[in-house]
């Protein structure tokens, strides 16, 4: 047995004995379930994840639910769980899975590919998890694992779908249902354990197959810039529209949304002019008149 395959044994035993419960994990939750929690869990805490799903999966238990529904209720329902034009998102992808797919969410990662708002991690995820395609899934936490047990650097490198399908294929298993938990195991692993700060090597399954723990943990550059803050950013500012929009089904006049907001100055209300710009060519908000609203 190489340090690879003890590597991807080691952490399928430690997943299959210690993993999270969650309900789009469970053997009989659909496709769908699975495409809308791995939508819902880019850049999400799964705490925050797991109600929202429970709602949206009880109100849209399929595809062709959540494309009948209007993009304000869809909007309304995600309230901050972060980034709302993923939830305008899902529900494109939900009506081409109607028009384009009969109602079932395609089983290739070519064909999810092609839904709108599906990406390279998403379109692996869902064909590993939902039909145990034998295919490389890898988000931050995967990238993680492999650079500190395979490469020995503390940090991930960047995203980079070519690579990140080319490292993981260099140690994915060629039989499906051990495919499938080796992607869900490292990422498990990354999420709970091997995590970016402090991480619990004390704890690691595979604390003595890991190069940077071999090699005494040592501290790193980390790659690329630093993620800029978020209080007082656009990023926090367009929430704060979003959220009065959420509130008012009428709308907000737009003339009075710097007031709202709480500044009056020049700067500001220019700033809440071009961010409003942006949520209307995002189709999260349209213009009727002297209102700014959720869209129908």
């Amino acid at each position: 047995m190489t340090s690879k395959d003890a590597l991807v044994g080691t952490v399928i035993d430690w997943y299959d004995r210690t993993a999270r419960d969650f309900p789009w994990r469970e053997p009989d939750c659909s496709p769908w379930g699975i495409l809308v929690s791995e939508v819902m869990s880019q850049q999400t805490q799964m705490s925050r994840v797991l109600p929202k799903w429970l709602e949206f999966m009880a109100k849209w238990p399929t595809p062709a639910d959540l494309a009948a529904a209007s993009d304000a209720d869809v909007i309304r329902a995600w309230d901050r769980l972060g980034y709302p034009r993923r939830a305008v998102a899902l529900r494109r992808c939900a009506q081409a899975i109607v028009v384009d797919h009969g109602g079932e969410v395609p089983r290739s990662r070519d064909a999810l590919l092609t839904l709108p708002g599906i990406g390279p991690y998403t379109s692996a995820a869902v064909a590993s998890f939902a039909y145990g395609e034998v295919v490389p899934v890898v988000d931050t936490n995967v990238r993680r694992v492999l650079a500190r047990t395979l490469h020995g650097q503390q940090h991930a490198w960047l995203p980079n779908h070519r690579r990140d399908d080319a490292e993981m294929l260099e140690v994915l298993p060629s039989e499906a249902e051990a495919a499938a938990s080796w992607n869900a195991g490292s990422m498990e692993l990354g999420a709970v354990i091997c995590v970016a700060r402090a991480p619990a090597c004390e704890a690691c399954p595979v604390a003595e197959l890991c190069e940077w723990h071999l090699a005494g943990n040592p501290e790193m550059p980390a790659p690329g810039r630093a993620q800029a803050k978020f209080a007082g950013s656009d990023r926090e500012l367009r929430g704060r529209i979003m959220r009065l929009l959420r509130e008012r089904d009428e709308g907000v006049v737009e003339e009075a949304l710097p007031q709202e907001l709480g500044a009056l100055d020049t700067e500001f209300s220019e700033r809440v002019t071009r961010l409003a710009d942006a949520l209307v060519r995002d189709q999260l908000a349209v213009r009727e008149d002297e209102f700014l609203r959720l869209p129908h």
